[in-house]
């Protein structure tokens, strides 16, 4: 079955009584028992509800997966997954990660005993010495990374970690299931936030973990229903009805950046623009093999000082100055002011987060207008 057609179909046939084809919301908070300890599936909606398990099969089959967990958040989902850690254990993470994760495990997890360094290895040798040498439980990344979208070799990095039985872990959301399946290349533990593109529309909060070993879904289950990072059966109906359209939605969006990103390619007044599909892009050669697509997420470095990239992106008219990401309309987003604003001003330069760096959240609006959008925005600063 295609991407397109599980979207739409997998997790739920109408159901039986009234031929539903949309599922219900199971909006109750517990289940009756047939007797003690003996359920029809579900007895607490902190455990388990029929949503989520419907949500849960479809992004399953959407990362070509056996299993999936729904949580709360992207970082209710990581939350849980950092949880299975001891202390003394070592993360390392490759540069690049979202704000969020670098807080949560240097401002939360550190005082408990669990580190994650952030390394820049010059070449897969370094990391191969690195690895060896630290001996983490995990290789954690992202690719495209936010914001720069800079693009790892997936299965590259999964050969090697599991050389020295390191667990990998990629943070999917930028791509999304449509334009890449990271267990495919060898990676042992997706992590989503299923709020960006699977959900798709700005309305709902969510996350998920989606891995082939059932141990782990065991576990993460029993995280979810210990720690309360369960989401709500609405919200998981909501992202649910949100995939039904990824794959249309993701057309659009990569169509647009790419427009987008070739019109500011060429534009004076831009220092450099990131986006994995243009031929200029310095890993566009690993992309192409590891994606089917480039998604929405556009990145740009503008000739401007501070004061004139806030007036720049404060004058735009159809890209919303707000966090997040994956909706259907366009944002426009300054990673030192928000959404990396977590990261000490040293880290992110050192990660390349300059001041006149803005990311791009291209909607599915025409991206005539968007241009248009940008290029009077560009003539008034």
């Amino acid at each position: 079955m295609k991407f397109a057609t599980k979207a739409i179909h997998v997790g739920y046939q109408p159901e039986k009584v009234h031929g539903a084809v949309m599922p219900p919301i199971y909006m109750t908070s517990t289940f009756e028992q047939e007797a003690p300890g003996e359920t029809r599936g579900y007895d607490y909606t902190r455990g388990g509800n029929p949503n989520f398990t419907i949500l849960e099969e479809l992004l399953a089959s959407l990362e070509d997966a056996k299993y999936a967990t729904v949580f709360s958040s992207g970082i209710g989902a990581l939350t849980a997954l950092v949880s299975t850690l001891k202390p003394g254990d070592k993360v390392i993470g490759i540069d690049g990660v979202y704000g969020g994760t670098y807080r949560l495990f240097h401002r939360i997890f550190k005082p408990f005993g669990i580190s994650f360094t952030s390394v820049v290895p010059t070449s897969h040798e370094e990391l191969d010495t690195i690895l060896k040498t630290e001996k983490p439980k995990w290789l954690f990344f992202e690719t495209p990374t936010n914001p720069l979208l800079e693009v790892f070799d997936i299965e590259l990095l999964a050969k090697t970690a599991k050389k020295y039985g390191i667990l990998t872990i990629v943070d999917n959301t930028f791509a999304s299931p449509y334009c890449q399946n990271p267990l495919n290349l060898g990676v042992d533990i997706v992590w989503h936030s299923t709020t960006k593109y699977i959900g798709g529309h700005s309305d709902v909060i969510g996350g998920a973990v989606v891995t082939n070993d059932p141990d782990l879904k065991k576990e993460l289950n029993f995280r979810r229903l210990s720690l309360g990072v369960n989401p709500s059966p609405f919200d998981t109906w909501l992202i649910t009805r949100g995939v039904k359209t990824l794959a249309v939605r993701m057309e659009q969006h990569q169509r647009n950046a790419l427009a987008v990103a070739t019109f500011l390619e060429n534009h004076p007044k831009v220092k450099k623009v990131y986006y994995p599909g243009l031929p200029s892009h310095p890993h566009h050669a690993i992309a192409k093999k590891q994606m089917r697509g480039f998604s929405g997420m556009v990145s740009a470095e503008f000739n401007l000082s501070l004061e004139q990239t806030k007036k720049l992106i404060s004058s735009l008219k159809l890209f919303a100055l707000a966090e997040s990401l994956g909706g259907v309309e366009s944002l426009v987003n300054h990673p030192t002011l928000m959404t990396h604003a977590s990261i000490p001003a040293e880290e992110r330069l050192r990660m390349g987060i300059a001041e006149g760096l803005i990311r791009f959240s291209i909607g599915i609006e025409d991206s005539a207008d968007l241009i248009a959008d940008l290029d009077k925005a560009l003539q008034n600063v």
